[in-house]
This record gives structure tokens, sequence and C-alpha cells, in this order.
């Protein structure tokens, strides 16, 4: 999966994405490969990503909106 964080300032594109975990409104769901359409509010927190080499990473997420479309995850937040 590829997954892009976009800020007014900047973009973020993470590539070979295996899962990712991200704060919900109501809590932490996760998006696994082939995942089904969706588009949901997010609250402030952490996205924890897990690449193909099983390597995680953590990035700040400050709420927002994430689309799931075709193993592309947009993320749009105000800040990293």
């Amino acid at each position: 999966m590829k997954v892009e964080i976009i800020t007014p300032q900047n973009q973020k594109i993470i590539e070979d994405v295996v899962s990712i975990q991200l704060p919900g409104l109501d809590g932490l769901f996760a998006i696994l490969n082939n995942h089904a359409p969706l588009i949901t509010a997010l609250s402030k927190g952490k996205a924890k990503v897990i690449n193909k080499n099983n390597e995680t990473s953590y990035h700040p997420i400050e709420g927002g909106i994430v689309e799931v479309l075709k193993n592309k995850i947009i993320i749009l937040t105000e800040k990293l």
C-alpha cells in the first residue's frame, strides 16, 4: 500500500506499507492491504505505520480526514 500524509505546508509519501493504525473519533482502527473503500474523520494521535520489512514508524496526526481507495491511503491533517 501507499500512504500520503498531506498538510497545508508539505506532503509525506510512505511506500510499501503493510498496515497502518490510525486514531479515529471512536478509537484506534487499522487498515490492511485490499481494505474496503473508506472516508472517515481522525482525532489527534499517532499514525503507526508498518512497512514490508516489519519496521514500525510513528507519525503525529492533529486530527483530519483519511481516504482509503485501491490500496492508496490519503491522510489530510493540519500538522505532521
